[in-house]
């Protein structure tokens, strides 16, 4: 199946539970008289929005390479996943106002309602759903090796999270009127939870556009291939980074000085090949040759 779609198909499906949640947990937090259960409802909300923005984003990030993208649109999906951080680290600074405000309230002697089991149910099915997004979202991250999908899943899976902190302060809540404190302060909790998320998933896609290189191991693949290919004697100036799910690499490969024009391209043609066999097709590879005597040629009067 086409990459694109699948994520497509993916996202579009995360979106409608999302959707159904949304409506679902809003309605539970308010008849359920639940300030935890509505702040859960919210980090829902942002799901269902980050779903939205990844799909937008999607439609051009899987566009082929143009005239003025000579390295395709994957940056993108790079955005996407900033993006989707973004909305998590505001929700939950939201959330924590919200939650720290009623808090406030209650030790100046006001009276927080008692939350109610449809509440506390809708918490139970929140983690259920959740999780089944998860486990079904990173699945397909791993498959197309997508960073928005895998933080898409990550965010399921924080919003499965911190229904398991709405069921502590909902259940403890319902206890009697010395513990509706614990409502919300597992709203507080739950914002806490969501900002530390939106901080850890927002990194990477931060690195990725300030063109961060590729983890280590990452290039010490791509020397042990090009050193393997014959003909080469060695190599400098390697430079790397992520284009959304793709890579990209610059190297100058040093070969023997006497070595044809037709040997030296079916050189830097067969580095290529087994670099794009390693890394993906999406993978964009420019390698510049030099003689390994470091002479260069000399040039024609009219090019001085």
């Amino acid at each position: 199946m086409n990459r694109e779609k699948y994520i497509r198909r993916v996202t579009l499906t995360g979106s409608v539970v999302n959707f159904i949640l949304v409506i679902f947990k809003f309605l539970a937090g308010i008849f359920g008289s639940s300030s935890a259960m509505i702040a859960d409802a919210a980090h829902s909300l942002s799901d269902f929005a980050s779903d939205i923005i990844l799909l937008l984003c999607l439609r051009v990030s899987g566009k082929p390479e143009d005239e003025d993208h000579a390295y395709g649109h994957g940056k993108f999906e790079t955005l996407a996943s900033a993006a989707i951080g973004l909305i998590l680290l505001l929700t939950g600074g939201g959330l924590f106002w919200d939650g720290a405000s009623s808090i406030i309230k209650y030790l100046a002697g006001e009276t927080l309602e008692s939350p109610t089991w449809l509440a506390f149910s809708a918490a139970v099915i929140s983690i259920v759903a959740k999780e089944g997004l998860y486990r079904y979202t990173m699945l397909a991250a791993q498959k197309t090796d997508s960073g928005a999908l895998r933080t898409n899943a990550w965010h399921h899976r924080s919003d499965a999270l911190s229904s398991i902190a709405t069921i502590i302060g909902v259940g403890g809540a319902m206890l009697g009127d010395g513990w509706r404190i614990l409502d919300p302060l597992a709203a507080c909790l739950i914002s806490l939870f969501i900002v530390g998320m939106a901080i850890s998933l927002m990194r990477p896609s931060l690195d990725e556009l300030m063109e961060k290189s590729l983890p280590e191991t990452e290039k010490e693949k791509i020397v042990r291939i090009i050193l393997a290919v014959p003909g080469v004697i060695a190599y400098h100036r390697l430079r790397t980074r992520r284009i959304g799910s793709g890579r990209a690499i610059e190297v100058h490969i040093k070969l023997a000085g006497d070595m044809s024009l037709r040997d030296a391209h079916d050189a830097a043609t067969l580095i290529e090949k087994r670099l794009k066999e390693e890394l993906g097709d999406n993978t964009h590879i420019g390698a510049h040759m030099e003689p390994a005597d470091g002479t260069p040629r000399e040039k024609p009067a009219d090019e001085n």
